[in-house]
């Protein structure tokens, strides 16, 4: 999976960044490595986040897919 992520330097020092497909995901970091590192982290806790399970009736089917 390739994600677009948007670097900003911070006013006081270091960088953020935010993940525009993922919304409300960002992180930060005191060095380009460090946000590296922390973009990864960000991006997996985001997307691993549980969300309520809809409604299951008869005739519906569940499907799980891996991204």
């Amino acid at each position: 999976m390739k994600l677009q992520v948007v670097i900003h330097e911070a006013e006081e020092g270091g960088y953020w960044a935010e993940i525009p497909a993922i919304p409300g995901c960002a992180t930060q970091g005191e060095t380009f490595e460090e946000l590296l590192k922390n973009i990864y982290e960000a991006v997996e806790g985001c997307l691993s986040v549980s969300v309520e399970q809809p409604k299951v009736t008869d005739g519906d089917r569940i499907m799980e897919i891996v991204v």
